[in-house]
């Protein structure tokens, strides 16, 4: 066991994975996570992230540079590893002329120190459906299954590979409590999404890989910290954008103009809130149609993909 075992249980150092034909999926990547923590990696397809963490799984060995889940290579100590881990990949390729109980029941001959089926069913809410086969169940449903399965070896490392893929809106929710209160518990959840609200909900940090390397590192809040946050509002009538107190001197950055709506983008928002409503009290004017927000985390990845498309290739690392 390393010494930082206890305090980071993945380390990825200058990371790289090649295909055949030479295609650098992954293009030296460097991260960690800590213990306990919900860690997401973000991108577009294609961006990678599926192939970092099939290395980070031990499926293939790297191209080059080092990864490390709870000490050792994934790899190489595989045997040290795959107890200790749980895998849920985007497909799980399960036998559809058996039960899901059936299922259950032969993956857990495969897990050290397996939890009873039941347990695992009733924690995705499949208890139900024990009884039938994997062919009968909704895509969803074979979501749920492929997580139950991940979690029978009640893993310290759990990778979760698009895990609400599928699922409607209630077993999206399930499915977040579930990890939240797995996290809660001191697994460590590495995740990959499409679904940045699903990031904003779960993870404690993320990164956001484009083009097999990472664009930016940090916590949902200090990721969309990075984007401007927005005030949109109403002229009142007989009112012009000429009227308002100098935007600048608000810390307003941009702002257009859409027949009487007026939309400004600031990276101070309660200066430019404040500004402009002791504008209107003292103006005796209503500013109709208010709305008040700081930047999405949606905002906050796309204006990072578009940055590393122009070609700035430095990982923004917000974290501190």
């Amino acid at each position: 066991m390393e010494a930082n075992e206890h305090e980071h249980v993945i380390e990825v150092t200058g990371l790289r994975r090649v295909y055949g034909g030479g295609f650098e999926a992954v293009r030296g990547i460097d991260f960690s996570v800590r213990r306990g923590e919900v860690f997401a990696l973000l991108g577009t397809n294609g961006a990678g992230k599926t192939s970092t963490v099939e290395l980070l799984e031990g499926l293939a060995a790297p191209a080059g540079g080092r990864v490390r889940v709870l000490g050792h290579d994934p790899y190489t100590d595989r045997a040290a590893v795959r107890p200790r881990t749980g895998v849920m990949l985007q497909e799980g390729g399960f036998p559809s002329e058996l039960t899901v109980a059936e299922t259950a029941r032969m993956w857990a001959g495969c897990v050290s120190g397996a939890r009873p089926e039941r347990e695992v069913l009733a924690l995705v809410g499949l208890e139900s459906k024990a009884g039938v086969r994997v062919k009968q169940l909704s895509g969803g449903q074979r979501r749920r299954l492929d997580l139950a399965l991940a979690l029978l070896g009640d893993p310290e490392v759990l990778f979760l590979d698009e895990p609400t893929t599928g699922l409607d809106a209630e077993g999206r929710r399930d499915t977040w409590e579930l990890v939240s209160a797995l996290r809660d518990g001191g697994t460590t959840v590495l995740l990959t999404t499409h679904y940045l609200e699903e990031a904003e909900n779960l993870a404690d940090r993320l990164a956001i890989m484009h083009e097999g390397r990472i664009a930016a590192t940090g916590t949902p809040a200090e990721v969309t910290a990075s984007e401007p946050s927005r005030i949109t509002f109403e002229l009142p009538e007989g009112y012009f954008v000429g009227d308002l107190p100098p935007l600048a001197e608000l810390g307003v950055s941009e702002h257009t103009v859409d027949g009487r709506t007026v939309r400004l983008r600031t990276r101070e928002l309660q200066r430019a809130a404040t500004g402009l409503l002791v504008w209107a009290r003292g103006a005796g004017v209503e500013l109709r149609r208010l709305d008040v927000r700081s930047a999405s985390l949606e905002e906050a990845f796309l204006g990072i993909a578009k940055d590393a498309s122009a070609g700035t290739t430095a990982t923004k690392e917000y974290a501190a």
